[in-house]
């Protein structure tokens, strides 16, 4: 039986990035849909859910993807509520690449710094993929600081990630100014950049001055550089006796994972692929 990957896209034309993903994945038939929302995703499900039988049904899986991570999740609220008894299919949540990318980000990390106990900085760390990257280093037992231009929003991106992750070391904080985002940085051995493109974070003179860093990753792969000083195609490259990477650098463990993953979706009917799972999944395959 052919194995057939539905994308529910929440932006007006289907991801063609996601699509490509999907057939070197090894999908049989991609059916991609965009422009869905909570109002109307429910009869893509009740066709996905009832063409074959339960027994069957793990040969059909959704793709929750788009722009707009917010929407992929309210998406998802709504799918998960629409199945019934074996009525399942399997479902994988990455919109805006955001799950894959916390998941490559933190596991180069962790090659080359021990987490648990560290003390490490998401700049950023109020939105979809930064949020995301605290929560999986909380997980593995960093003490996390979470960055943010608003206090306001770091507080409610720490209280979500506390949802999950129950005793989490997290600390909200602002990044308002030059001096507040210094004082963010100081004492850290791990800076994750993960801010919306355009944003500089720190100099490389900044950067530089924090004796105590180990790792830096910068997720902006649109210039200019969310670390100066750091080039999208660095990966684990020594800069100023700092590890080093770059989009580009953590990318190639991002595609292996989203890979992984749409594999993984199609072993059973049961399945909701979302940051923790997905990062399981790049954590065996890593």
């Amino acid at each position: 039986m052919q194995r057939i990957l539905i994308q529910l896209d929440t932006d007006s034309h289907p991801s063609t990035f996601d699509r490509v993903v999907a057939v070197d994945a090894g999908v049989h038939r991609l059916f991609s849909y965009g422009g869905v929302t909570p109002e109307n995703v429910v009869p893509l499900i009740h066709g996905a859910m009832f063409t074959r039988g339960p027994a069957d049904l793990k040969n059909t899986a959704l793709f929750i993807g788009g722009s707009d991570v917010a929407a992929g999740e309210e998406l998802v609220k709504t799918i998960e509520s629409t199945f019934f008894g074996p009525l399942h299919v399997s479902l994988m949540m990455d919109s805006n690449g955001s799950n894959t990318t916390a998941a490559a980000a933190v596991l180069a990390a962790g090659r080359h710094l021990p987490l648990s106990g560290s003390v490490a900085v998401v700049l950023g760390g109020a939105g979809p993929v930064g949020q995301r990257a605290a929560l999986l280093l909380a997980l593995e037992g960093a003490k996390v600081r979470v960055a943010s231009r608003s206090l306001d929003r770091a507080r409610i991106a720490c209280a979500d990630i506390m949802k999950i992750a129950d005793g989490a070391e997290l600390t909200p904080c602002e990044t308002g100014s030059t001096t507040e985002l210094e004082t963010v940085c100081q004492g850290v051995s791990l800076i994750i950049a993960a801010g919306a493109a355009g944003v500089t974070f720190l100099s490389a003179e900044q950067r530089q001055a924090i004796g105590s860093l180990k790792v830096a990753i910068d997720l902006n792969a649109v210039p200019p550089a969310g670390l100066t000083g750091i080039n999208p195609a660095d990966k684990a490259a020594e800069r100023d006796g700092t590890i080093c990477f770059g989009a580009i650098g953590v990318g190639g463990t991002k595609m292996k994972i989203h890979k992984a993953a749409l594999s993984k979706l199609f072993e059973s009917n049961d399945q909701l692929l979302d940051t923790k799972a997905i990062y399981q999944i790049g954590s065996e395959i890593a």
